[in-house]
Order: structure tokens, then C-alpha cells, then sequence
């Protein structure tokens, strides 16, 4: 089994750039990464922006003005935050605003799939139009709506938009073989250089999983290499990608800014060290941070080596738009749709969904993959009631599901 949820979060893009901190070290601050910041800490100030290097909070426009010779921006982001897509806006806004040339970098998208994202920017695509034709929920896994006013500003402003990330057959090859198992064409969507060996990367990369996480605890000391390698092609090819991007039709005024999972940006050990030493241009990175956890305990002082910028944001409990609140099995074994995993907060635990149930149906739409699930659960809104079908013990079951958000503990 413990192959078969390696295989699963590898098929998901589950790793350690959209997880929670889940284990007794607190991600924010950990004594790593720039040896000049990784002895001080620094306070989180709400709709703040601070300049860790020099310890100064500052304003966007401000922000603005100390990258005028960056050419590649890591912001990092919690996937099913709205308010950490707020601050990528607000940062392309200002350097928008401030005359800079600016380019988006987006994980979310393979290299290969650039056509839609042109066709969108030109304005040749309705939004469900470039939602479908673009393979969002093939690709992502998260709900378009975290992402419209970015996109749709974008396309308001004529930014251009780049798919930066590697495709999912080339990272699960790195994963099962190795870098070298790569063909020479996707070999050059990577960095020359590729390093594997940084002791406070790695010390980073299992901080993000706990011991009692059921998951991480199913996999062996080789699995989790296997899944390191995954990582880091990932934050190879992601800055690679961008930066190459950027010298091919940027201007010299240009900038990058890539909209990124924060595991790949935290302490710069990720994207941005692979990206600074295979690339001469200034790589800086932002990540916004919330004042509170969940709960309402404040959180702080962070890390002044966490990221170069660091942006104050309200804290959440839950994901900020619907999901069902489940784990499918994916391409494993033979019912695609099984429940793997039930979180014990969402909406579907409150509906009695179960570990081994197959999922049929959401109201009219039949579910056979996490694709058509998240596709069907976009369509809804916290609050909504559907009618969901499973199959338990091979028997037909009807629930009443309502989209609720977790209850704050």
C-alpha cells in the first residue's frame, strides 16, 4: 500500500510545497538558510510588507521600488488561501503600476501547455472556454476561483502568462529513476545544475510531515528520497522554466514573477538556490505570511531568512472556497473514485462518507476520477447542499451533503 500512496501523491503534485506544517518544528522559524538572517526574527505585521534583509516594513509601492533589478520573483503561496492570491496580486499590481514589464510564471501548468494560455491573454477564450480547453482540473487541483481576478487581470493588463512546471510523466520518471533517466529534449527544461545534496533543504523538506500523518508514515527511507527527487525537479524545472521565459520575451525592463507553492520558496532553499546557480540575473522571493493560526493563537516572529519579503495576511481556518474534504485513489487499482482518505473536518465526513466508499455522483455529474470531482465541486458555494451518491460494500447509498466550512476549534 505504501507504494500505492507514493504513486498517489506523486499523480496529485502532493508534496511538500502546498502541505500544512504538521510535526512539532514550527516551518516559520527554523535556523536556516541565509546565515546573515537565520539568527534574527522578525514580527509579522497584518497588510505589511517587510524587508527581512534590512528589517524595515515598507509599502508596496516601496516593495516595488527595491526590486528594479530583480528579474525573477518566487512568490510563494498556500494554495486554498484567498488572502496569499491577494498578495500576488497586489505584488504584480504594484510592479505593474511601478512600469515594470511583467510576466507570470504559473505552476499549475506544464511547459507544454502554453496555446491555451496565449489564447486566453489575447482574449480568444470565455472563461469556462479556457478553464476546460486549458485542462485546469487536469492539472491543478484547486478551485479556479482562488485564481480568476489574477487571471482575469492579466488578461485586462496584457501580462503574458507561462506555464513553468515540468509534466507529471517527467516528474514521476525523475522520481522512480533519477534525473539521468531523462530524455534530452525534457532535460533542458532543467537547470545544468542540479543540487541534492543541501543538508537544511532536506531538513525542510521533512519538516512539512509528521510522524502521525498517515501518509508520510507508510513510506520508507528510500520512498521518501524518491519523493525529495520529485520535489526538487520540481523546484529546478519551475525557476528554470521562468527564467528562460523571461530571456526570450522579456524586455530588458522585464521582471518574472512566479506564482509558486511556498515549500518551494521557504529559506530560499528551494526554487530560488537551484534557480541563483544556474542564473546571473537578482532572484528574489515573497512569501505572505498570516498573523494568526488556525484557532486564533498568533503566530510569530518568523524566521528573517524565511523569504525576502515578507507580507501580513489575515489567518484562516479551512480552505477558503468548497471542497468535498476526500482523498481519491486516482490511477490506483481498479475504482478510480474510492475514498482514500476522509478528513475529519470537511464536508464530506459530515455527510458520512467513509474510508473504501466509491464516489458516483455529485447531484448530476458522474464522478470517475479527482478530476471530475474538482471540476463538479468548483461549481458550488459554501453553504450549498448536493445530493451525493456513493457505492459501500458494492450497495448503492444516497447523503445529503452540504458544503460546510470546518468548524473553528
Amino acid at each position: 500500500m505504501a507504494h500505492a500512496v507514493l504513486k498517489s501523491l506523486i499523480a496529485a503534485g502532493w508534496l511538500a510545497a502546498s502541505l500544512p506544517a504538521m510535526t512539532a518544528e514550527n516551518i516559520l522559524d527554523l535556523p536556516i538558510g541565509d546565515a546573515s538572517r537565520a539568527g534574527r526574527e522578525i514580527p509579522v505585521t497584518l497588510d505589511g510588507v517587510v524587508d527581512t534583509r534590512a528589517g524595515e516594513l515598507i509599502t508596496p509601492a516601496e516593495f516595488a521600488k527595491r526590486l528594479a533589478n530583480t528579474r525573477v520573483l518566487f512568490v510563494g503561496e498556500e494554495h486554498t488561501t484567498p488572502e496569499f492570491h491577494d498578495v500576488e496580486l497586489a505584488a504584480i499590481k504594484a510592479l505593474h503600476d511601478a512600469g515594470r514589464e511583467v510576466l507570470i510564471g504559473l505552476e499549475m501548468y506544464p511547459y507544454n501547455q502554453q496555446a491555451p494560455l496565449d489564447q486566453w491573454i489575447d482574449g480568444k477564450l470565455t472563461e469556462k472556454g479556457f478553464v476546460d480547453l486549458s485542462g485546469w482540473y487536469v492539472y491543478w487541483s484547486h478551485h479556479w476561483g482562488y485564481y480568476r481576478d489574477i487571471f482575469s487581470y492579466a488578461r485586462e493588463q496584457g501580462l503574458r502568462m507561462y506555464g513553468v512546471n515540468l509534466p507529471r510523466a517527467a516528474v514521476d520518471l525523475v522520481r522512480a529513476k533519477g534525473f539521468e533517466a531523462l530524455d534530452p529534449e525534457t532535460r533542458a527544461h532543467l537547470p545544468p545544475k542540479i543540487d541534492l545534496t543541501n543538508a537544511e533543504h532536506r531538513r525542510l523538506f521533512r519538516a512539512y510531515f509528521s510522524d502521525e500523518d498517515a501518509l508520510h508514515s507508510q513510506m520508507s527511507d528510500a520512498q521518501l528520497e524518491s519523493l525529495y527527487r520529485a520535489q526538487v525537479a520540481w523546484d529546478a524545472s519551475m525557476g528554470w522554466n521562468a527564467a528562460q521565459a523571461l530571456e526570450k520575451h522579456g524586455g530588458k525592463n522585464a521582471i518574472i514573477v512566479i506564482l509558486i507553492g511556498a515549500g518551494h520558496v521557504a529559506y530560499n532553499l528551494g526554487g530560488v538556490r537551484q534557480l541563483v546557480a544556474n542564473y546571473p540575473g537578482e532572484v528574489r522571493s515573497l512569501i505572505p505570511v498570516a498573523v494568526r493560526a488556525a484557532g486564533g493563537a498568533p503566530v510569530g516572529p518568523v524566521r528573517a531568512s524565511y523569504a525576502d519579503f515578507i507580507w501580513g495576511v489575515p489567518g484562516r481556518d479551512g480552505p477558503g472556497l468548497p471542497v468535498l474534504g476526500v482523498s481519491l485513489a486516482g490511477r490506483i487499482g481498479k475504482e478510480p473514485s474510492k475514498v482514500i482518505q476522509v478528513d475529519k473536518d470537511g464536508s464530506a465526513a459530515q455527510a458520512g462518507v467513509k474510508v473504501g466508499d466509491v464516489i458516483v455522483r455529485l447531484d448530476a455529474t458522474p464522478i470517475g476520477s479527482t478530476t471530475d470531482l474538482q471540476r463538479a465541486t468548483g461549481e458550488y458555494a459554501w453553504g450549498d447542499g448536493a445530493a451525493l451518491e456513493i457505492r459501500r460494500d458494492g450497495k448503492p447509498v444516497k447523503l445529503d451533503l452540504v458544503f460546510r466550512r470546518p468548524t473553528p476549534k
